[in-house]
C-alpha cells in the first residue's frame, strides 16, 4: 500500500513537504505523532493522528507514537489561548501507560516485526538536559527571525491571547523541534505528522535537524476535523468525548457516531475506520440510495465503537439504542449496567419515590399517579391502563390492581415507567 496515496483518497491530506512521497516508497520509514499526556486518556480529537499512524504501520512503516511529558508541562501555542498547568512525573507517568494501553487498539507494539510500534516520552531526554545546555546545542541553530515568522507565534503576538506570548510558549517550538532530532539520531526517525496546525513547530524540527547534522527529515500533516456546519469536531454538550468508557460509556460514544449528519458520516468513514476504498464507496452508494436508514452513520458507528472498545461493547449499546428506540424487551433492559441505563434515559423526566413503599408492595395505579406524577390521576392512569397504553420496564401492564415491589427494580433502585410509545419517564427510589 502507498502511504500518501491511502491518506489522499481518505482525505487525510494537508500538507507534504517535497521529497517525503518519493522517500516513503524508498524504504520502510519511521515516523512520529505527539501526543499531549495532560490527561489520562485519548479523546477522538486524536483520533485522526492514531489513524495516520495505524494506516502508516499498516504500509509496512513504523510508527513512533511521541507522549509529550516535557513540552505537555508548556503548553503549545498552536491555536491555544491559555498555558497548561504543570504536571508532576508520578500523573504523568500514570497518563503515559494509560494512553498506551488504548493505542496498542489501534497499533502494534508487541510483534517481533521490524515495524513494530514504539512509545516514547520525551521527558526522558528533556529532564537533565539544563537550560545552559539547550541553548548552546539548540538554541544557536534557529534564529529569532526564524521562530517570529511563525503562524501560531503570529496570531499569538497579534492579540489572539490576552496575556501575549510567554517564552516558556516561545520556546515549544524549539523544544519540539528538538524532539524531532533527538528520534531522528537516536531512532532513525525520518517523518514527523500531525495536525495541520502543527505545521510550523514540524517544519522547526525538519530545520533543526538540516542545520545541525545536515541528515534527511521531512514533515506531513492533516488537516484539522470539523463538523460540516463548521463547528468544533469531537465537542459535545458534555465535553469531550472520551475513549476510556469511565468518562464515556460505549452506549454514549456508540451514539455520538450514529447520530453524525450525512455529510460528515460520508467523511467520517474515510478517516476513522480502516474499511478499503471499494466497501466505503459501496456504503456510500447505498446511503445515497436510502438515506433515511443512515447506512453510514450505523457501520461508522460500529466500527470505531469496535475498535476503542469492544464487539461485546457495540452489541450492548446497539441492544441499549433498541430499548429507547425499538422493541426491545424487559430481558434487554434487565442486562443494562447503572451507567448505560442513566445514559440511555438521559433527559427524560425523573421521580422520586419512597425504596421502603417499593419493598412493601404498591399498587402501579397508586405508584404512577399518587407516589410520581407521570400521570395527573388515578382515573388517567387506571383509562391508559385499559387500553393498553402503559409498560413497566418494558412489559405491558394489563392488571390495574398488579403490585409492584422490589422485584420490579432496576440495578437495585430504578423503575421505567413508559406513557404510550414515546414517553418515558424514570422512577428513582430512595
Amino acid at each position: 500500500m502507498n502511504f500518501v496515496e491511502e491518506l489522499k483518497w481518505r482525505g487525510m491530506l494537508h500538507s507534504i513537504m517535497p521529497g517525503t512521497e518519493e522517500l516513503l516508497q524508498k524504504e520502510q520509514v519511521t515516523a512520529y505523532v505527539g501526543i499531549d499526556p495532560t490527561a489520562d486518556s485519548l479523546h477522538i480529537g486524536h483520533l485522526c493522528g492514531i489513524m495516520m499512524l495505524r494506516h502508516f504501520q499498516r504500509c509496512g512503516h513504523k510508527p513512533i507514537a511521541l507522549v509529550g511529558g516535557a513540552t505537555g508541562m508548556i503548553g503549545d501555542p498552536s491555536g491555544k489561548s491559555a498555558e497548561r498547568n504543570l504536571l508532576d512525573e508520578a500523573t504523568l507517568r500514570h497518563n503515559q501507560e494509560c494512553i498506551k494501553k488504548q493505542l496498542s487498539k489501534f497499533l502494534d507494539f508487541e510483534s517481533n516485526e521490524p515495524n513494530r510500534a514504539e512509545l516514547v516520552n520525551n521527558y526522558d531526554w528533556m529532564k537533565d538536559f539544563t537550560f545552559l545546555d539547550f541553548a548552546r546545542e539548540v538554541g544557536k541553530h534557529i534564529t529569532v527571525n526564524y521562530m517570529m515568522a511563525k503562524d501560531s507565534v503570529q496570531k499569538r503576538l497579534n492579540g489572539e491571547a490576552r496575556d501575549g506570548l510567554s517564552f516558556t510558549e516561545f520556546t515549544y517550538q524549539l523544544l519540539q523541534g528538538y524532539d524531532f532530532l533527538y528520534l531522528n539520531e537516536h531512532k532513525n526517525c525520518k517523518l514527523q505528522m500531525g495536525g495541520s496546525d502543527q505545521w510550523g513547530n514540524i517544519t522547526t524540527g525538519t530545520e533543526l535537524i538540516r542545520r545541525t547534522n545536515g541528515r534527511e527529515a521531512y514533515a506531513l500533516t492533516c488537516p484539522l476535523i470539523t463538523k460540516a456546519d463548521g463547528g468544533k469536531f469531537g465537542k459535545t454538550e458534555s465535553g469531550n468525548v472520551w475513549l476510556d468508557a469511565k468518562y464515556t460509556s460505549p452506549y454514549k460514544f456508540y451514539q455520538f457516531w450514529l447520530n453524525v449528519s450525512d455529510d460528515d458520516a460520508t467523511r467520517y468513514i474515510k478517516i476513522f475506520t480502516s474499511l478499503n476504498k471499494e466497501e466505503i464507496e459501496s456504503l456510500i452508494a447505498e446511503h445515497q440510495q436510502a438515506p433515511h436508514l443512515r447506512v453510514l452513520q450505523k457501520r461508522l458507528a460500529k466500527e470505531v465503537t469496535i475498535m476503542v472498545h469492544s464487539e461485546a461493547d457495540y452489541n450492548a449499546a446497539v441492544d441499549a439504542s433498541n430499548i429507547l428506540f425499538g422493541n426491545a424487551t424487559g430481558d434487554a433492559l434487565k442486562k443494562l449496567d447503572e451507567d448505560t441505563l442513566l445514559a440511555v434515559f438521559d433527559g427524560v423526566p425523573q421521580f422520586e419515590i419512597s425504596l421502603a413503599d417499593v419493598q412493601n408492595g404498591v399498587k402501579v395505579i397508586d405508584l404512577l399517579a399518587e407516589k410520581s406524577a407521570v400521570f395527573a390521576s388515578k382515573g388517567e392512569c387506571r383509562k391508559a391502563i385499559q387500553a393498553n397504553g402503559v409498560s413497566l420496564n418494558k412489559e405491558k401492564i394489563a392488571d390495574i390492581d398488579m403490585t409492584i415491589d422490589a422485584n420490579s427494580l432496576l440495578n437495585g433502585k430504578y423503575i421505567l415507567a413508559q406513557k404510550g410509545k414515546k414517553n418515558y419517564f424514570l422512577l428513582i427510589a430512595k
